[in-house]
Protein backbone atom coordinates (compact mmCIF):
# COMPACT_ATOMS: atom_id res chain seq x y z
CA UNK A 1 0.00 0.00 0.00
CA UNK A 2 1.54 3.72 -1.01
CA UNK A 3 2.23 6.24 1.49
CA UNK A 4 -0.55 8.12 2.08
CA UNK A 5 -0.32 11.76 1.37
CA UNK A 6 -0.30 14.71 3.93
CA UNK A 7 -3.49 16.81 3.48
CA UNK A 8 -2.87 20.73 3.80
CA UNK A 9 -4.19 22.99 5.95
CA UNK A 10 -4.82 26.48 4.87
CA UNK A 11 -5.71 30.01 6.09
CA UNK A 12 -7.86 32.20 3.95
CA UNK A 13 -9.44 35.55 4.06
CA UNK A 14 -11.78 34.68 1.29
CA UNK A 15 -15.38 33.62 2.10
CA UNK A 16 -16.17 29.80 1.96
CA UNK A 17 -18.86 28.10 0.44
CA UNK A 18 -19.73 24.97 -2.13
CA UNK A 19 -18.05 25.22 -5.62
CA UNK A 20 -16.41 28.49 -4.48
CA UNK A 21 -13.08 28.72 -6.55
CA UNK A 22 -10.16 30.77 -4.09
CA UNK A 23 -7.31 32.39 -5.86
CA UNK A 24 -4.83 31.82 -3.62
CA UNK A 25 -1.92 34.29 -2.30
CA UNK A 26 2.05 33.87 -3.18
CA UNK A 27 2.85 32.78 -0.16
CA UNK A 28 0.44 29.82 -0.04
CA UNK A 29 1.60 29.25 -3.74
CA UNK A 30 5.19 29.21 -3.09
CA UNK A 31 4.47 26.62 0.24
CA UNK A 32 2.17 24.21 -1.48
CA UNK A 33 4.03 24.08 -5.34
CA UNK A 34 7.79 24.93 -4.32
CA UNK A 35 8.29 23.44 -1.11
CA UNK A 36 5.55 20.58 -0.48
CA UNK A 37 5.43 19.78 -4.37
CA UNK A 38 1.89 19.81 -4.51
CA UNK A 39 -0.06 19.32 -7.58
CA UNK A 40 -3.13 19.73 -9.37
CA UNK A 41 -6.30 17.53 -7.79
CA UNK A 42 -4.60 17.05 -4.62
CA UNK A 43 -6.72 17.50 -1.53
CA UNK A 44 -6.05 20.41 0.63
CA UNK A 45 -8.46 21.51 3.83
CA UNK A 46 -9.26 24.79 3.94
CA UNK A 47 -10.29 27.80 6.73
CA UNK A 48 -10.80 31.79 7.47
CA UNK A 49 -12.21 31.68 11.22
CA UNK A 50 -15.88 31.74 10.13
CA UNK A 51 -17.06 29.87 7.66
CA UNK A 52 -15.46 26.27 9.65
CA UNK A 53 -13.52 24.18 7.51
CA UNK A 54 -14.25 23.03 3.91
CA UNK A 55 -12.37 20.10 1.75
CA UNK A 56 -11.29 21.60 -1.42
CA UNK A 57 -8.98 20.22 -4.08
CA UNK A 58 -6.08 21.81 -6.07
CA UNK A 59 -6.56 23.74 -9.53
CA UNK A 60 -4.72 25.24 -12.36
CA UNK A 61 -1.57 25.17 -10.47
CA UNK A 62 1.95 26.88 -11.76
CA UNK A 63 4.75 28.15 -9.89
CA UNK A 64 3.12 31.52 -9.67
CA UNK A 65 -0.41 30.58 -9.44
CA UNK A 66 -3.10 28.00 -8.11
CA UNK A 67 -6.50 27.98 -7.30
CA UNK A 68 -8.57 25.84 -4.87
CA UNK A 69 -12.27 24.60 -5.75
CA UNK A 70 -14.33 24.04 -2.50
CA UNK A 71 -16.48 20.76 -2.48
CA UNK A 72 -17.94 20.68 1.34
CA UNK A 73 -17.80 21.65 4.66
CA UNK A 74 -16.22 18.70 7.11
CA UNK A 75 -16.43 20.93 10.45
CA UNK A 76 -18.72 23.83 11.33
CA UNK A 77 -17.34 26.88 12.79
CA UNK A 78 -17.11 26.67 16.88
CA UNK A 79 -17.25 29.46 19.18
CA UNK A 80 -13.66 31.00 20.25
CA UNK A 81 -12.81 29.37 23.97
CA UNK A 82 -12.68 33.23 25.09
CA UNK A 83 -9.21 32.53 26.54
CA UNK A 84 -6.75 36.22 26.08
CA UNK A 85 -3.17 35.99 26.48
CA UNK A 86 -1.46 39.38 28.00
CA UNK A 87 2.46 39.21 27.89
CA UNK A 88 5.28 40.94 28.05
CA UNK A 89 6.97 40.96 24.57
CA UNK A 90 10.32 38.46 24.00
CA UNK A 91 12.61 38.26 21.72
CA UNK A 92 12.08 37.26 18.00
CA UNK A 93 12.39 33.53 18.21
CA UNK A 94 10.80 32.88 21.14
CA UNK A 95 8.46 35.14 20.44
CA UNK A 96 7.52 33.28 17.27
CA UNK A 97 7.32 29.26 19.73
CA UNK A 98 4.82 31.58 22.61
CA UNK A 99 2.54 32.63 19.34
CA UNK A 100 1.99 29.35 17.67
CA UNK A 101 1.77 27.63 20.91
CA UNK A 102 -0.86 29.92 22.15
CA UNK A 103 -3.09 28.78 18.92
CA UNK A 104 -2.38 25.53 19.65
CA UNK A 105 -3.82 26.02 22.92
CA UNK A 106 -6.60 27.80 21.73
CA UNK A 107 -6.73 31.16 22.76
CA UNK A 108 -8.74 33.89 21.19
CA UNK A 109 -6.89 37.10 21.65
CA UNK A 110 -3.57 37.50 22.52
CA UNK A 111 -1.99 41.24 23.94
CA UNK A 112 1.45 42.53 24.20
CA UNK A 113 1.60 44.12 27.79
CA UNK A 114 4.82 46.88 28.30
CA UNK A 115 5.55 46.17 32.33
CA UNK A 116 8.19 48.52 34.32
CA UNK A 117 10.79 44.74 33.91
CA UNK A 118 9.74 44.17 30.09
CA UNK A 119 12.85 43.98 27.86
CA UNK A 120 11.42 44.25 24.55
CA UNK A 121 9.53 47.12 23.93
CA UNK A 122 8.60 46.67 20.23
CA UNK A 123 6.53 44.11 18.91
CA UNK A 124 6.17 43.33 15.42
CA UNK A 125 2.21 42.38 15.18
CA UNK A 126 2.05 41.25 11.34
CA UNK A 127 5.11 38.40 12.59
CA UNK A 128 3.10 37.74 15.45
CA UNK A 129 -0.30 37.18 13.56
CA UNK A 130 1.87 35.48 10.95
CA UNK A 131 2.76 32.91 13.57
CA UNK A 132 -0.56 32.39 15.06
CA UNK A 133 -1.75 31.52 11.77
CA UNK A 134 1.10 28.78 10.98
CA UNK A 135 -0.02 27.46 14.86
CA UNK A 136 -3.73 27.10 13.80
CA UNK A 137 -3.06 25.81 10.38
CA UNK A 138 -0.56 22.56 12.12
CA UNK A 139 -3.10 21.86 14.82
CA UNK A 140 -6.31 21.97 13.44
CA UNK A 141 -7.56 25.31 15.36
CA UNK A 142 -10.65 26.87 13.29
CA UNK A 143 -9.61 30.59 14.49
CA UNK A 144 -7.16 33.22 14.25
CA UNK A 145 -6.37 35.02 16.78
CA UNK A 146 -7.14 38.44 17.82
CA UNK A 147 -4.01 40.54 18.09
CA UNK A 148 -4.17 43.95 19.77
CA UNK A 149 -1.73 46.87 20.09
CA UNK A 150 1.07 46.55 22.73
CA UNK A 151 0.05 48.52 25.91
CA UNK A 152 1.35 49.29 29.03
CA UNK A 153 0.15 47.14 31.70
CA UNK A 154 -1.61 49.95 33.41
CA UNK A 155 -3.87 49.93 30.42
CA UNK A 156 -4.50 46.53 30.37
CA UNK A 157 -5.50 46.52 33.66
CA UNK A 158 -7.80 49.57 33.49
CA UNK A 159 -9.43 48.49 30.55
CA UNK A 160 -9.80 44.56 31.24
CA UNK A 161 -13.25 44.14 33.36
CA UNK A 162 -13.18 40.21 33.12
CA UNK A 163 -11.33 37.57 35.37
CA UNK A 164 -7.23 37.98 35.28
CA UNK A 165 -4.82 34.85 35.97
CA UNK A 166 -1.35 35.75 36.96
CA UNK A 167 1.31 33.56 37.85
CA UNK A 168 2.72 33.97 41.53
CA UNK A 169 5.11 32.07 43.46
CA UNK A 170 3.59 33.19 46.32
CA UNK A 171 0.36 32.65 45.65
CA UNK A 172 -1.76 32.32 48.69
CA UNK A 173 -3.26 28.96 47.28
CA UNK A 174 -0.40 26.49 46.19
CA UNK A 175 -2.46 24.47 44.43
CA UNK A 176 -3.48 25.78 40.93
CA UNK A 177 -5.96 23.58 40.16
CA UNK A 178 -7.95 24.57 43.42
CA UNK A 179 -7.42 28.09 42.58
CA UNK A 180 -8.77 28.29 39.48
CA UNK A 181 -11.92 26.10 40.73
CA UNK A 182 -15.28 28.06 39.64
CA UNK A 183 -13.33 30.42 37.13
CA UNK A 184 -14.80 30.45 33.36
CA UNK A 185 -14.35 32.01 29.98
CA UNK A 186 -13.62 35.06 29.16
CA UNK A 187 -10.95 35.09 31.26
CA UNK A 188 -6.90 36.51 30.31
CA UNK A 189 -4.35 34.95 31.45
CA UNK A 190 -1.48 37.51 32.72
CA UNK A 191 2.21 36.59 32.02
CA UNK A 192 5.08 38.72 33.55
CA UNK A 193 8.41 39.16 31.92
CA UNK A 194 11.58 37.51 32.72
CA UNK A 195 12.36 39.64 35.18
CA UNK A 196 9.07 39.06 36.80
CA UNK A 197 6.56 41.89 37.67
CA UNK A 198 8.14 44.85 39.88
CA UNK A 199 6.53 44.37 43.93
CA UNK A 200 4.41 47.33 43.07
CA UNK A 201 2.78 46.16 39.73
CA UNK A 202 2.63 42.89 41.66
CA UNK A 203 0.71 44.61 45.08
CA UNK A 204 -2.11 46.19 42.03
CA UNK A 205 -2.40 42.47 40.77
CA UNK A 206 -3.18 41.21 44.59
CA UNK A 207 -5.45 44.00 45.28
CA UNK A 208 -8.11 43.77 42.15
CA UNK A 209 -11.22 41.84 42.68
CA UNK A 210 -10.78 40.47 39.25
CA UNK A 211 -7.45 38.71 39.68
CA UNK A 212 -6.17 35.23 40.83
CA UNK A 213 -2.95 34.35 41.15
CA UNK A 214 -1.72 30.83 40.51
CA UNK A 215 1.55 28.97 41.18
CA UNK A 216 3.62 27.28 38.96
CA UNK A 217 5.40 25.11 41.05
CA UNK A 218 8.56 25.44 42.71
CA UNK A 219 10.91 25.66 39.46
CA UNK A 220 11.68 29.05 37.77
CA UNK A 221 9.99 28.73 34.30
CA UNK A 222 11.02 31.07 30.90
CA UNK A 223 8.26 33.52 30.34
CA UNK A 224 7.27 31.62 26.87
CA UNK A 225 7.59 28.16 28.59
CA UNK A 226 5.06 30.01 32.04
CA UNK A 227 2.59 31.17 29.54
CA UNK A 228 2.07 27.03 28.15
CA UNK A 229 1.96 25.74 31.53
CA UNK A 230 -0.83 28.28 32.60
CA UNK A 231 -2.46 28.26 29.77
CA UNK A 232 -3.14 24.34 30.21
CA UNK A 233 -3.78 24.60 33.04
CA UNK A 234 -6.60 27.22 32.54
CA UNK A 235 -7.93 25.03 29.59
CA UNK A 236 -8.12 21.94 31.75
CA UNK A 237 -9.50 23.22 34.66
CA UNK A 238 -11.90 25.79 33.26
CA UNK A 239 -12.00 25.56 29.91
CA UNK A 240 -12.59 23.71 26.38
CA UNK A 241 -10.58 20.45 27.43
CA UNK A 242 -13.64 19.99 30.06
CA UNK A 243 -15.61 19.34 26.91
CA UNK A 244 -13.71 17.75 24.52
Amino acid sequence: MGKQRHISRLHVEADLSAGAELELPATLVHRLVTVMRSKAGDAVLVFNGRDGEWRGALAHVSRKSATVTLDAQVRPQPRPAGITLAFAPLKHARLDYLAQKAAELGVSRVVPVLSEHTQVNRVNTERLRANLVEGAEQCGVLWIADVAQPQTLAEFLRQTNEPIVFCDEAAPIADPVRALAGLAPPLAVLIGPEGGFSHGERDELRGLSNATAISLGPRVMRADTASVAALALVQAVCGDWRHA
